[in-house]
């Protein structure tokens, strides 16, 4: 199994926080990658066809805020490449209310955008990995170009969020937008897919998920204060609630192979 990670080229950054790929060329029966909360819609694509507990999946999805727990199994050798999108890329690239797609996901063809162009049919006949990669950044563009959703206001407002970890931190976001709490709610809900509230504690969930996932502790502890938790408990209350399982069990499920997802 082979995971990369890059970096998007400046023409999507706006969109695109971070892009994963996943190249598994076989001896594995039955592999699983979990999907867990992140605060990024994603599209993903996958060269061969998955089940979840959620049903089948295409080749080529877009996948709303995770907030519950799931995970593609696969049972054939396969690669993935996932769009980590900013929670703001919904409404501006896609032109929908975020609410709608939350924990939920769709088949990219169905956006006239996509079936055009052909791009599962594209992707699926194209071998090279950094032509995949293309193929999916032009799309991006294309629709950006299309869309012309003025979404200054989220992305302002989930950049403040993510970089503010106090406890008052909606209260000065509120007053730098100088909006109610209740307007602050709809802004999230309807163009990043969550309330303002659930995407920061996402964000602490997730931060907390990173540090444990490459082994950068020394006891559990380190982490929970580290990302603001009040204490051991209140972190794997957290991590349970997200995942399904203990930070113990996580560790132990994933002692075979670590892919640092």
């Amino acid at each position: 199994m082979n995971v990369k990670s890059f970096c998007p080229s400046p023409a999507i950054s706006a969109y695109v926080a971070n892009i994963l790929v996943i190249e598994n060329s076989g001896g594995t029966s039955g592999f699983v990658v979990p999907l867990y909360a992140n605060g990024s819609p994603t599209i993903i694509f996958q060269s061969a066809k998955a089940s979840s507990a959620r049903g089948s999946v295409g080749n080529l999805m877009l996948y709303g805020q995770t907030i519950t727990h799931d995970e593609l199994c696969f049972e054939e050798p396969f690669v993935l490449i996932a769009y980590f999108l900013h929670p703001h890329a919904l409404k501006s690239l896609f032109g929908m209310n975020a609410g709608e797609l939350t924990n939920k996901r769709i088949d990219l063809n169905t956006f006239k955008a996509a079936c055009e162009i052909s791009l599962q049919e594209r992707l699926l006949n194209e071998l090279q990995l950094t032509n995949r990669l293309e193929l999916i950044n032009d799309f991006i563009v294309k629709a950006s170009a299309s869309n012309m959703a003025d979404c200054a206001k989220i992305v302002f407002a989930t950049r403040e969020l993510k970089g503010n970890i106090g406890p008052n931190a909606l209260r000065e976001l509120q007053k730098k937008l100088n909006i109610t709490e209740r307007s602050l709610q709809r802004l999230f809900e309807s163009q990043a897919g969550i309330s303002p509230k659930m995407l920061k504690r996402v964000w602490q969930f997730h931060s907390a998920f990173q540090q444990l996932n490459h082994y950068q502790f020394s006891k559990l502890t380190d982490i929970a204060y580290q990302h603001g938790f009040a204490d051991q408990s209140h972190f794997i209350r957290v991590f349970k609630e997200f995942t399904g399982l203990t930070p113990s069990e996580y560790l132990q499920k994933v002692a075979p192979y670590n892919p640092k997802f």
